[in-house]
């Protein structure tokens, strides 16, 4: 057994356990399930489905390819077939929003009577979308779609929303962070559009993945009380998961240090070998750029065995156009493709049958999304393998040392903050802009008095009047098209090719400044552009083909100021604080490194001229006085790169508590912050208001402390690197960084939380 295969553990095949249909099932809606080759049900589907049927909200949390999809089509066949009922479904991607189309479709076209499905997204044409106003019964979209096209205009929906029996929230666990905050908002406009139309009976059914507290996650999503089902009754394939911790390569990094081999070259490989002995695979990879690299790593290394097999590799990832998105899934679905590098787009319950490998290129952020991967492998019940690769970060290499971790720990429930003043703001200005707010309607978005907080402040600053029947929108603007559910900016930006026209693809325009930033390097579907001009008043990012053998690599320097204090810990005798608070964040990209593709080397780097930027946030920060650390075995010359290294891995290992993306949160540290007077460490939510991770990342002090200091002491590195104490994205180009001294920091930052006490409000600084 080779020395990087660290770990394996089998997933043992399960046998399926059935159940009798409910009594009031169509006859017709058995028979089209059983042209699909399912003669009865399992009985996780039969106990969501009669929860749905008696009117109970409910989550169905069971794992990949457990037949969800049934759980929620049979109460919905019941309903359309006995009267007027409509559904509504939501996918969080347009590609598992199509496929459920086609689920719907079979069903109407295999003699399910009255069911009228449609599609209503941004691929649907305009003729499309007026026959599913007017026709359609199960109405096929996504929470972008729901907010920005269906509920401005509920009028010309009026039918359909007075007579919704049902809707289904699929993959659930996905709206977690700023989207699931947002989305909780947009489900709330959608109840009193609903009920502005005398319908307050409307039943919401979730599908989601495993996770720890299924129920409390989708009642905070949905804003009511829901029951969950989570014993998984299907029957699935044996699955062989091995944990792979890539050799150290001879390239190094910044300041000399070493480089494991990378995450691309690693998986490429493996979807290599899958994909030459006919083994149909799939590798999730994080990022647009690792998965298009990939594909075109596993081209070339097919291309050397077999001038024919280069054709049956490629990428998918979001931002592809629709044609290119619907071409790959169909691919793959008929075995014309072998080998597929994809972002976590692919997680979710599209029906691809027949996989028999999978490869995990790194933590993809939360346990409910590492089984949803996992079980894309042996869907059709044959014996499969899957491989997680670790990737250059703390919390993988924690987790391929504790694989109990992942295995024998509940997996985790999202953290969504539907109260973020920022989120609420904007849609509440999108529900004024529907239905005059009234007053007894403040009460439907949380706690009256903070709601009534807030529209006063709109009203103060002239989004919103005040007029004796409630506050309205008085503006020109279409209030919701000015939010985006997926990025705390002002939506995103399309990424056009300077010489054609033609769209390539879109992003965030949060991550516009350091992702397409002019100079920047940017990958689609195996070729590569250059930005040419990112023009943020226009929301357009102007590219020119070109074949650069170097990558991009944004710097920025940030400040943090402290606001105010929510809550602290403090402990006297080590004068240690563990607080949570209120924080502003200016940030600004100030250059840009071209690294060598294959060595990762720094080439140069250039200076950028972009606008610095202000984050209202929430934040979590540890501080004491410098002879403390000193104390604990550091030296004031050390102390730099000692905090500076805890707070890279503090950041790195925050998923394991708080179920964020790495990218969705920052850090700052200090030897003498300005408002401390003292060395501290902050790390901070990455979105306006704040979304949760940080008030998670508090409460959760002792775990993640010591998690992240048992993470850089089982690295083997000498001296620090990216899979303990390096960032990806420091501003300070990881310098200074002290391994050892980081282990000290946060050593005595979990004794001394042993001996914080709770310090109340009146007393805290």
């Amino acid at each position: 057994m080779p020395d990087q295969l660290v770990h394996t553990r089998v997933l043992p095949e399960r046998t399926a356990r059935f159940s009798d249909w409910p009594e009031q099932t169509p006859q017709e809606f058995v028979d089209a399930v059983g042209s699909t080759g399912v003669t009865q049900p399992f009985e996780h589907q039969v106990a969501a489905a009669n929860h749905a049927l008696q009117g109970r909200h409910v989550v169905l949390a069971t794992g990949t390819a457990s037949g969800k999809s049934l759980a929620y089509q049979l109460p919905v066949a019941v309903d359309v077939a006995e009267g007027f009922s409509t559904a509504l479904y939501l996918a969080p991607t347009k590609a598992l929003g199509a496929d459920q189309l086609a689920s719907w479709q079979y069903l109407s076209e295999h003699g399910v009577s009255g069911l009228r499905p449609a599609a209503y997204d941004g691929d649907t044409d305009p003729s499309s979308r007026a026959w599913a106003r007017e026709h359609a019964n199960v109405l096929v979209t996504n929470p972008d779609m729901l907010h920005v096209g269906i509920l401005p205009n509920h009028g010309g929906w009026a039918k359909f929303f007075r007579n919704l029996k049902y809707v289904i929230v699929d993959e659930a666990h996905t709206y977690r962070g700023v989207f699931g905050s947002h989305v909780a908002v947009v489900l709330t406009r959608l109840r009193r559009i609903c009920a502005s139309l005398g319908n307050h009976d409307a039943v919401f059914i979730g599908a989601s993945a495993t996770s720890s507290a299924p129920a409390e996650s989708f009642s905070k999503l949905i804003g009511s009380s829901a029951v969950s089902v989570e014993e998984d009754t299907s029957g699935h394939g044996e699955v062989v998961v091995g944990f792979w911790e890539s050799e150290f390569s001879a390239a190094t990094g910044e300041h000399g240090a070493p480089l494991r081999r990378s995450l691309v070259a690693t998986g490429a490989d493996m979807l290599s070998d899958l994909a030459v002995n006919t083994i149909r695979s799939v590798a999730f990879i994080r990022s647009r750029r690792g998965a298009e690299a990939m594909a075109q790593m596993v081209k070339r290394n097919l291309a050397e065995i077999d001038p024919s097999l280069p054709g049956r590799a490629a990428a998918y990832r979001a931002g592809l156009l629709p044609e290119e998105r619907r071409d790959v899934e169909e691919r793959l679905n008929n075995g014309k493709l072998l080998a597929v590098s994809t972002t976590p787009a692919l997680e979710l319950g599209i029906d691809i049958a027949g996989l028999d490998g999978v490869v995990v290129a790194g933590w993809p952020g939360t346990r409910a999304s590492f089984f949803q991967q996992l079980g894309r492998a042996g869907r059709s019940g044959q014996r499969s393998l899957a491989l997680y690769v670790a990737g250059d970060d703390p919390m993988d290499t924690y987790l391929v040392n504790h694989p109990q971790a992942v295995f024998d720990l509940a997996v985790e429930d999202n953290v969504i903050d539907a109260q973020n003043p920022h989120i609420l703001s904007a849609h509440l200005c999108a529900a004024a802009a529907e239905i005059p707010l009234q007053p007894d309607d403040l009460a439907d978005f949380g706690d009256p008095d903070h709601i009534r907080h807030i529209v006063e402040d709109l009203t103060a600053a002239g989004y919103l009047r005040r007029r004796p029947a409630g506050w309205y929108w008085t503006h020109e603007q279409h209030a919701a098209a000015m939010i985006s559910l997926r990025d705390a900016g002002s939506g995103p930006m399309q990424i056009i090719d300077g010489e054609t026209g033609a769209v390539l693809g879109s992003i965030g325009s949060e991550q516009a400044h350091s992702q397409t930033h002019p100079g920047a390097v940017y990958v689609h579907q195996g070729r590569t552009w250059v930005v040419d001009d990112l023009d943020e008043e226009h929301a357009t990012v102007v590219v020119l083909r070109a074949e650069p053998e170097y990558f991009t690599q944004a710097r920025d320097v940030t400040d943090v100021e402290i606001l105010s204090e929510d809550a602290r810990f403090y402990s006297d005798q080590d004068q240690f604080a563990w607080v949570h608070g209120p924080v502003k964040v200016t940030n600004q990209v100030v250059s840009y490194q071209r690294k060598d593709i294959a060595s990762g080397q720094v080439i140069d780097e250039e200076p950028l001229d972009l606008s610095a930027r202000e984050l209202f946030t929430q934040a979590v920060w540890f501080t004491a006085p410098s002879d403390q650390f000193v104390a604990a075995g550091l030296t004031t010359d050390r102390l730099p790169g000692a905090l500076h290294a805890a707070e890279h891995a503090m950041i790195g290992m925050m998923p394991l508590v708080a179920s964020n993306d790495r990218w969705d949160i920052g850090g700052v540290s200090l030897v003498l912050h300005p408002d401390t007077e003292a060395p501290t460490v902050f790390v901070y939510d990455g979105y306006p208001g704040g979304v949760g991770f940080a008030t998670r990342g508090f409460s959760h002090a002792a775990t993640w402390i010591t998690a992240t200091m048992e993470a850089i002491e089982n690295c083997d590195c000498p001296d620090g690197c990216p899979s303990c104490v390096q960032s990806p994205k420091c501003g300070n180009r990881n310098s200074p960084l002290d391994k050892a001294g980081a282990v000290l920091v946060l050593r005595f930052a979990a004794q001394a939380l042993s001996r914080a006490v709770s310090v109340p409000p009146e007393m805290q600084q």
